[in-house]
């Protein structure tokens, strides 16, 4: 009993550092609300190290990962009609926006990857791992963050499958 209320404000412990992570890329990127990019991002900060263990088993550099999706912002506003120079200068804030003082909140594919992982963890045994959020953004189907594994040229399938391994492999030692 007191493994499992330890392991829960582990878990809590890892939430709030996710958040916080997230919330200081989005801010970066000039956007209030984190995410799932941003999440994943805040995934590979994590002490546990799953999450760029995952990626370096596909054999991406996680380093690359802010590029991959700076990439994605800038074509998402050529698509939207700004040209090349306009598109890079709208993204090129020279300082990141000041938290809002307000309650937490995510853009809505931050907020199902949160959901979607709570949902997830209710029943599982272990702590919540980066490779957690890894595997979940890799199984998702469309929004910046799968856009920038694309663009690495990443598997999405093998990195979710890496993301697995790490956490039972955490799990197993």
């Amino acid at each position: 009993m007191f493994q499992r209320i330890r392991q829960r404000l582990g878990d809590m412990k890892t939430i709030q550092h996710l958040c916080q992570g997230a919330e200081k890329y989005a801010l970066a990127d000039q956007q209030r609300e984190p995410a799932a990019e941003h999440f994943l991002l805040s995934a590979l900060d994590l002490d546990d190290g799953t999450a760029r263990r995952a990626f370096e088993q596909v054999h991406a550099d996680p380093a690359q990962l802010p590029q991959a999706i700076a990439q994605q912002y800038r074509d998402a506003l050529r698509f939207a009609g700004l040209t090349a120079d306009a598109a890079a200068s709208a993204l090129d804030a020279s300082e990141p926006l000041e938290p809002a003082r307000r309650l937490y909140e995510a853009a809505p594919s931050g907020a199902d990857l949160m959901q979607t992982l709570a949902q997830q963890r209710s029943g599982e045994r272990g702590p919540l791992l980066g490779a957690h959020v890894v595997a979940l953004v890799a199984a998702m189907r469309q929004g910046v963050a799968p856009r920038s594994l694309v663009a690495l040229g990443v598997d999405a399938a093998a990195l979710r499958a890496a993301a697995q391994a790490e956490i039972g492999a955490y799990q197993n030692r």
